[in-house]
């Protein structure tokens, strides 16, 4: 037995969660390649670990998944440069590897986690129509009674995760994920630098429409603000901004 196998917190029953990062896809509106959010993975990673919980990697199809370029540090646009976090993560030679190699969300034993939380970034919202194993998996872990949670685009697996009784799990429940306002920032930002003809949106539907559409309450906690929300076992989070605060709430749930 490791360091890596115990718990000081609570060394008998060390806390389980299925994180799961998007494969890499090819943006239809942009023809850009996209992936997922590095500090979606990174924020709620650090908070787990201080937890003292074990936490393992997945992706719909498994194998190498790739971030999108502006949420690395190190990227030349210095969007995320402060990101000490994701830095951290990046220049860990032991935690970087473990993108290379992620797990099939098929494959998740649900009885053997506690939580499942879905990170986001831009490829969620090409590539999560298809993930059935996804929809399927999420949906199982909530009529498990366990925690599912999902942050920022990765909330786009509530438009597809129905339960046993056909009904989309996120109808009726209150729950954010990336705003109207966010995404209409995003859109005038790459068309006043004219990466983007104007009009030309970005994603391809958006997030708070598609659950205000399915019957939920979508609430928000104002533009690039950390936010997120827990609505009996259901939690999501609103953007980029809120794994940290996501995660926060997944360990307030389960306990240490």
């Amino acid at each position: 037995m490791s360091l890596h196998d115990t718990n000081p917190v609570n060394p008998a029953r060390r806390k389980r969660v299925a994180l799961v990062i998007a494969n890499p896809s090819v943006s239809t509106t942009t023809g850009w390649p996209v992936g997922f959010w590095w500090s979606e993975l990174t924020h709620p990673w650090h908070v787990f670990a201080e937890a003292g919980y074990a936490v393992e990697l997945f992706s719909p199809d498994g194998g190498r998944c790739e971030g999108d370029g502006m949420s690395d540090p190190d990227d030349a646009s210095g969007y995320s440069a402060t990101d000490l976090i994701s830095r951290g993560f990046l220049h860990t030679p032991a935690l970087k590897a473990l993108v290379e190699t992620t797990g099939k969300v098929a494959d998740i034993a649900v009885d053997a986690f506690d939580a499942i939380v879905v990170a986001g970034g831009q490829s969620p919202m090409f590539s999560f129509e298809t993930a059935t194993d996804l929809h399927a998996k999420f949906a199982e872990f909530h009529a498990a009674g366990k925690i599912a949670a999902a942050l920022c685009h990765g909330v786009a697996v509530l438009k597809y995760a129905r339960g046993g009784d056909g009904e989309l799990i996120a109808k009726g429940r209150t729950v954010t994920g990336f705003a109207n306002v966010e995404e209409d920032f995003a859109d005038n930002a790459v068309w006043d630098y004219g990466l983007v003809p104007r009009g030309n949106h970005l994603m391809p539907w958006r997030i708070e429409d598609a659950l205000r559409a399915l019957g939920a309450n979508y609430v928000q906690g104002g533009m690039w603000r950390s936010f997120a929300v827990r609505d009996g076992n259901l939690i999501t989070g609103q953007q980029n901004f809120s794994g940290a605060e996501t995660a926060r709430l997944v360990v307030e749930a389960l306990g240490r």
